[in-house]
C-alpha cells in the first residue's frame, strides 16, 4: 500500500536526507588507497551521531538475508554490485566503490547511493559510473506527476541498455517515509505508460544498478549480503531519495 506524504512530512524528509548526504559525502571523502571498508563505516557512524539520527541499515535483516546486516553502510567494491558488507578489506589505486547509506531522523527515514574510483580511474570505469548517474538522472526526469512507474524503468533501462550495459534483474527502487523500504516497487527497466500512476505525494527511491560487462547474471557472495557479477565485471549504483510532488520531482537527499 503506498503511503502519500504531505507537504510538511516531505519537508521533514528533507532533513533526513540531507543527513544522508553529508554522510556520504563524508565517507567520500575519507576514500583512500590503504583506507579499510570497517573504517568508512566508523566515519558513517560519527555523522549520524553528530545529526543524532540513526541507521535503517544497522541490524536490518530482510528476507533473504541469513544474518541482520552488521553496519550502517553497504560497501561494495569492484565486481559487488550491492549489499557489500563492510570489512577490513583495504582500498587500493583503482578500485572502484558503490557505498550505500540510508538515515532516520523524526520517524523519517532517507536513502542514497554514489559510486566513485579510489586512486587514479580507468576510463571504463568512468564510463560506467557516468552512466549511472546519467541513468539517476533520467529517472529523476521521468519522475513526475501523470508519468508512471514504468516510465521511471523505461528512462533508466533505455539509458543504461544503450551503453552496452546489464541490469541486475529484481533489483531496483521502492517507496521510502516511515521506513526504508515502502511500496511501490521501482523496476530499473520496464515499459512506458505501465505500472502505478505517479502522484503528488509520493516519495521514491531510484536507484539505477549497471553491471560492466553488459550481462545481467549476478550471484550472492559467501555472506548472503553482497551481490556480485557472475563475470567478474565490474559494477555501479546511483540513488536519490525523490518526492514526487506537482512542481515535479524534488530530490530529498541531495547536499
Amino acid at each position: 500500500m503506498v503511503q502519500l506524504k504531505t507537504d510538511t512530512s516531505i519537508e521533514a524528509m528533507r532533513e533526513t536526507g540531507r543527513g544522508v548526504a553529508q554522510l556520504l559525502t563524508a565517507v567520500r571523502e575519507a576514500a583512500a588507497v590503504g583506507v579499510s571498508l570497517r573504517e568508512l563505516d566508523k566515519v558513517a557512524r560519527g555523522v549520524l551521531r553528530e545529526a543524532g539520527a540513526g541507521s535503517p541499515f544497522l541490524n536490518y535483516r530482510p528476507h533473504f538475508a541469513p544474518t541482520p546486516f552488521p553496519a550502517v553502510i553497504c560497501a561494495s567494491v569492484n565486481d559487488a554490485i550491492v549489499h557489500g558488507i563492510p570489512t577490513d578489506q583495504r582500498l587500493r589505486d583503482g578500485d572502484l566503490v558503490s557505498i550505500d547509506a540510508g538515515a532516520t531522523l523524526g520517524g523519517w527515514a532517507g536513502d542514497s547511493a554514489i559510486s566513485f574510483t579510489v586512486g587514479r580511474a580507468r576510463p571504463a570505469d568512468t564510463r560506467l559510473i557516468d552512466t549511472a548517474f546519467a541513468a539517476l538522472e533520467a529517472g529523476i526526469a521521468a519522475a513526475v506527476v501523470g508519468n508512471r512507474i514504468g516510465d521511471i524503468a523505461h528512462a533508466i533501462g533505455t539509458v543504461c541498455r544503450s551503453a552496452g550495459y546489464g541490469i541486475p534483474e529484481g533489483f531496483g527502487g521502492h517507496g521510502v517515509g516511515r521506513s526504508m523500504h515502502e511500496d511501490p516497487a521501482v523496476p530499473n527497466e520496464g515499459r512506458p505508460g505501465r505500472g502505478m500512476p505517479l502522484r503528488h505525494g509520493m516519495v521514491l527511491a531510484i536507484e539505477p544498478m549497471l553491471i560492466g560487462g553488459g550481462k545481467d547474471a549476478f550471484h550472492p557472495d559467501r555472506d548472503g549480503w553482497t551481490l556480485r557479477t557472475t563475470d567478474g565485471s565490474r559494477a555501479a549504483h546511483a540513488e536519490h531519495t525523490v518526492a514526487i510532488t506537482d512542481d515535479g520531482p524534488r530530490i530529498l537527499t541531495a547536499l
